[in-house]
């Protein structure tokens, strides 16, 4: 698949949520890129599904390149869940790409002998709180269970419940993009507590903001109140009003904060009967692109 920044939003981002894509950034004119090309596509025939290969001339898309900050070509990056996750430069030869393909993509699956099981009932809020702390008392160590766990806790108000629960895994928050979605949210709890009751809170931001469209740091501390609030679109609404003025304010504190509401907003999506993960839930997939139309332009 060749991409370009028309179809960079569908077939990279999107794609990726479902099925990892291998992005190749290569050029016409670069002699390793010819010797690894072939490499990759033998290998997407052989992978059958497990990656999609997506190539891009770094000559002609020159906006992507530089957002992905390619220095030199060939290079190889992998995307998974809508996020860069590893990657290469060079033309390895194809044992060493098969080892990085194999350390990341799910192994392949066998054919089942038997049917799957029909999808259970969704769990009641109660039943799910219970299944996440079975989950986390079985394994501490689970970072994907923990994270379902605090973020039950903090949807049902549990705000004490959700610290303790959040506190063993806090060191890890530079690591982990869903560990510091969470303490996004729950310094945006401590936030508001901090500062005024939330309707307040939000009427004397507004009113800074009438004054100023850019006072970000208005708008970005409003932002957080309605994060508190658990009223996401309106907080990415908010953040967008940002990063369309300005993409690079306080280090990129409004895109951060968007990616971190996306990851708090999204349900899981596991397999269902037939072995096929549903699509993207439509409103995420909204956000996603916006958020990609105003990084991109």
């Amino acid at each position: 698949m060749d991409v370009t920044t028309q179809n960079f939003e569908t077939e990279v981002i999107t794609a990726s949520m479902t099925t990892p894509v291998l992005v190749d950034f290569w050029a016409p004119w670069c002699g390793p890129c010819k010797t690894l090309g072939p490499i990759l596509e033998k290998l997407e025939t052989e992978y059958a599904g497990r990656f999609k290969l997506a190539k891009i001339d770094s000559d002609q898309e020159q906006q992507i390149a530089a957002m992905f900050g390619v220095r030199s070509i060939p290079t190889v990056v992998l995307m998974m869940d809508g996020q860069p996750v590893d990657g290469f430069m060079g033309a390895l030869p194809e044992s060493q790409v098969r080892a990085f393909l194999d350390k990341h993509l799910p192994p392949a699956e066998l054919a089942p002998e038997e049917p799957e099981p029909q999808q259970q009932a969704p769990l009641e809020p109660g039943d799910a709180l219970r299944a996440a702390q079975e989950a986390v008392a079985a394994d501490p160590e689970n970072d994907d269970a923990r994270f379902d766990l605090v973020k039950l806790l903090l949807l049902q108000g549990q705000l004490d419940a959700a610290k303790t629960t959040f506190a063993p895994v806090a060191a890890k928050v530079e690591l982990s993009r869903r560990l510091a979605a969470l303490q996004l949210w729950i310094n945006a709890i401590d936030f508001v507590a901090g500062s005024a009751q939330e309707t307040g809170a939000i009427a004397a931001f507004d009113a800074q903001i009438a004054a100023n469209k850019r006072d970000f740091a208005a708008r970005y501390a409003r932002a957080r109140c309605l994060i508190a609030a658990q009223r996401w679109q309106e907080a990415m609404d908010e953040l967008l009003e940002i990063l369309m003025r300005d993409k690079s304010w306080n280090e990129e504190a409004a895109r951060k904060a968007y990616v971190a509401v996306l990851d708090l907003v999204e349900p899981p999506r596991v397999k269902v009967a037939d072995g096929q993960i549903p699509p993207e839930d439509p409103m995420v997939a909204s956000y996603r692109r916006r958020l990609s139309s105003v990084v991109l332009s």
